[in-house]
């Protein structure tokens, strides 16, 4: 789950990391109010959308006095923000953040996520603050400085001390970014979040550092320990269909091809989709029904994917382990029939009673294209997809 930028920012004031003051607003009005009682001459106006690059795409500025606060918000609010994160599409932005204005002398980069390799957390500052750190990382990766956490001994001091330094920072401004960096990494415990990204992490010209960007991502799995932060859920930041998904425990993610995929199991999702990409094709989307799929879970899942209008065929491949393949294949039965399936559907069921499963779809009468081998499969449904 992601939260907006100003959510973000009240969690670090409660780890006492310092941010500008900042209030949102959902319209002029609330702009306007938000610009009077932060009583600053400079604000920053800032559209709140799940997606970084706001800045390039005129999601960030400067306003000097309350009339220029007022054309900002007329201009953003509801306005579609396109980014290189948003896609051709973009995003409506539904509210903006009035922030104080900061005096930046430097500008960097510092982020907590979970490296999955060494199986620990990895805390990475740059210097190159303010820029896309993937830009960064495939060019300069030298200048991104890296720490890995042990999960049994948490965050040490002479960790926060050695990112400091790679920032080449001294005095008071040494010791605020050691302080910071212990402070971001209690954030990004206690609230079980799976990154926590600051970009730019700023010295200002008084000295001091201040976290002016927030982004925070949260291990879905924990949320149910964490009743305040899920309350900060937006949904209308998500694909809807996800969120559809989301109500039937089936995990979906949109893609842009045109291949429909329902597996059980992420591994074999994720070799589905390649293996379609080797047969030419291109997945529509991720769909893991898990390890228990039953009859209702499938035709949920047939609902999902049929919503969206780009598939043209559909892809079922499932391996009975836990699962059956027989209740797998009356849920795929009754799908076709009560959603009138108007698109090619290719099925593979191997493992558990997948002899029955066969012979249930072989005796239904619906329109169903068996195969046997993922590659048989991929082929099939590309071919389908084509309309060949």
């Amino acid at each position: 789950m992601k939260i907006h930028e100003y959510q973000g920012k009240n969690l670090f004031r409660k780890h006492a990391i310092s941010t500008p003051d900042g209030i949102p607003a959902f319209s002029v009005e609330q702009a306007l109010d938000a610009y009077n009682q932060l009583n600053c001459g400079t604000v920053v106006v800032k559209a709140q959308i799940h997606a970084g690059g706001r800045g390039k795409g005129g999601g960030v500025k400067l306003a000097h006095n309350r009339d220029e606060v007022k054309a900002l918000a007329k201009e953003m609010l509801g306005m579609t923000l396109i980014t290189h994160q948003t896609g051709p599409g973009g995003k409506e932005v539904q509210r903006i953040l009035i922030e104080s204005g900061a005096n930046i002398d430097k500008e960097f980069y510092a982020a907590i996520t979970l490296d999955r390799g060494r199986e620990m957390d990895v805390f990475m500052v740059s210097t190159e603050g303010g820029v896309e750190i993937e830009k960064v990382a495939a060019e300069t990766p030298e200048k991104i400085i890296k720490v890995w956490i042990n999960p049994l001994l948490g965050m040490k001091s002479f960790q926060a001390r050695k990112l400091a330094y790679g920032l080449n920072l001294t005095g008071s401004a040494f010791k605020e970014a050691t302080a910071t960096f212990m402070k971001m990494y209690a954030c990004y415990q206690t609230t079980d979040a799976s990154l926590v990204e600051i970009n730019p992490l700023v010295l200002t010209e008084e000295g001091h550092i201040l976290a002016l960007d927030s982004k925070f991502n949260f291990d879905d799995n924990a949320l149910y320990r964490q009743k305040d932060i899920a309350e900060m859920r937006d949904l209308s930041e998500e694909d809807p269909m996800e969120v559809e998904a989301g109500r039937y425990y089936l995990n979906y993610i949109k893609l842009d091809g045109n291949v429909g995929c329902m597996v059980n199991g992420a591994g074999l999702a994720m070799a589905t989709m390649d293996i379609i990409k080797l047969a030419g094709g291109e997945p529509a989307n991720f769909l893991d029904v898990g390890g228990t799929a039953s009859a209702e879970t499938v035709k949920n899942g047939f609902r999902i994917i049929l919503s969206d209008e780009n598939v043209k065929a559909v892809l079922i491949n499932i391996f009975g382990g836990i699962v059956r393949c027989d209740r797998v294949a009356n849920g795929v039965v009754q799908a076709v029939k009560e959603l009138g399936l108007e698109v090619p559907v290719v099925v593979r069921l191997q493992g558990t009673n997948a002899e029955e499963a066969r012979t249930i779809l072989r005796e239904s009468g619906v329109s169903i294209i068996p195969a046997v081998s993922m590659k048989d499969a991929a082929e099939k449904v590309v071919k389908a997809a084509l309309g060949e």
